[in-house]
């Protein structure tokens, strides 16, 4: 008998600030939970000028949960939204850095860098 896969989840809370929205992730941003994450997030897109995605608190990432980062970050591009980083921790870091999509994202909240709202 096999045992039952352990439960992934991503809680998403969502803080608006005029224009901008900032989306605090919880968990683990893993492929069973990439296309909700997806669909709540672009529905930011068209009422927001810019999306920032707290990664505090994001224990890990597989590769579709870094594909719906990419995926995301067009999405926002062609509708004229910029979409951020904000508190990348060591392991999303270095997964970012391996795969060479660091430099492709805008990450904000670090050395000396503020939100301005």
């Amino acid at each position: 008998m096999t045992e039952p896969a352990a439960v992934c989840t991503l809680n998403i809370s969502i803080e608006e600030k005029g224009e901008a929205a900032i989306v605090h992730l919880h968990g683990r941003l893993v492929s069973n939970v990439s296309g909700n994450f997806y669909s709540r997030i672009c529905q930011l897109i068209p009422t927001h000028r810019r999306i920032i995605l707290d990664l505090a608190d994001v224990a890990h990432m597989d590769s579709m949960g870094l594909g719906t980062l990419v995926r995301l970050m067009v999405s926002a591009k062609t509708k004229g939204c910029s979409l951020e980083l904000l508190h990348l921790g060591k392991r999303v870091r270095e997964l970012l850095g391996l795969t060479h999509l660091l430099d492709c994202f805008t990450v904000i909240g670090e050395k000396g860098v503020t939100l301005g709202f």
